[in-house]
């Protein structure tokens, strides 16, 4: 099951799933835009269906997750993808119903997503939880102190998560898929250097030109971690471009890779 499914990184992951032969839920808010993703799946050959749901809402998430057990008998694999960037400006210049909004989303709506798919994984003895954060999770990010705020808690709830479930061969890592051309990139660039800063006008200008991380090596991470060759590995914090393949026959150290982004020792 893949939240934010509809467009941006999500989408991005959920083409890549159903290439390597999954069977994917596209869990999103607008159903044209979940309608349109599933069409291209089927085109390429995969299988999906569509879940319509707001992951800020728990009775739509329980929802979803009983037509993916109805459908595919389950949730192996949970990738929570879905988010929305807030408010940009100064803390002071924004507004506290879209600072709380934001947080609900980005962050509440993980929470609802575990609640509901953990129980299934933990019956199994079998499971992987890839949550997706950003920009502001492992570094300051003025003027989006919503969105940073919001990811950086998402990376804390899942290292967390990786110790309560560690026993039952459940693991849940955070994902940063690094700058890509989305929305978010056209919200930063209509917002102006006055709300969002310079130096992410300039980020932002750079990834338009460039489409910024390609596709495939976001793809290529994500799956290693939805795959076997990653049950050592739990509780971890990785960015796309970090040296992420030579933990496939080694263990990471505890203190490697965590919040604070400790890469070597």
């Amino acid at each position: 099951m893949i939240t934010g499914a509809g467009r941006g990184v999500g989408k991005r992951l959920a083409m890549g799933f159903a290439q390597a032969g999954a069977h994917v839920g596209l869990l999103a808010r607008s159903q044209a835009e979940l309608d349109l993703a599933k069409l291209e799946i089927e085109q390429a050959g995969g299988s999906a269906i569509t879940l319509r749901a707001d992951v800020a809402d728990l009775d739509q998430v329980v929802a979803a997750a009983d037509r993916m057990r109805a459908v595919f008998g389950g949730v192996d694999v949970l990738v929570a993808a879905a988010a929305i960037q807030g408010p940009i400006g100064p803390l002071l210049a924004t507004k506290p119903r879209a600072w709380g909004e934001t947080i609900s989303i980005n962050l509440v709506g993980v929470a609802n997503c575990c609640r509901v798919v953990l129980p299934g994984m933990i019956d199994r003895r079998w499971g992987k939880i890839i949550l997706v954060v950003g920009g502001g999770s492992g570094r300051s990010r003025p003027n989006f102190t919503a969105y940073a705020a919001s990811k950086t808690a998402v990376v804390r709830l899942g290292e967390c998560l990786a110790d309560e479930v560690r026993d039952y061969n459940v693991q849940v890592n955070a994902f940063s898929p690094g700058g890509a051309y989305t929305h978010m990139t056209d919200e930063i660039l209509h917002a102006g250097e006055e709300r969002a800063g310079r130096r992410e006008i300039e980020d932002a200008e750079q990834v338009q030109i460039t489409g910024g991380i390609p596709a495939e090596k976001q793809i290529q991470l994500a799956l290693f971690l939805a795959s076997e060759r990653s049950n050592h590995i739990s509780g971890k914090f990785l960015h796309v471009n970090d040296d992420w393949r030579r933990f496939e026959r080694e263990n990471m150290k505890a203190e490697l890779y965590t919040l604070r982004r400790v890469q070597r020792i």
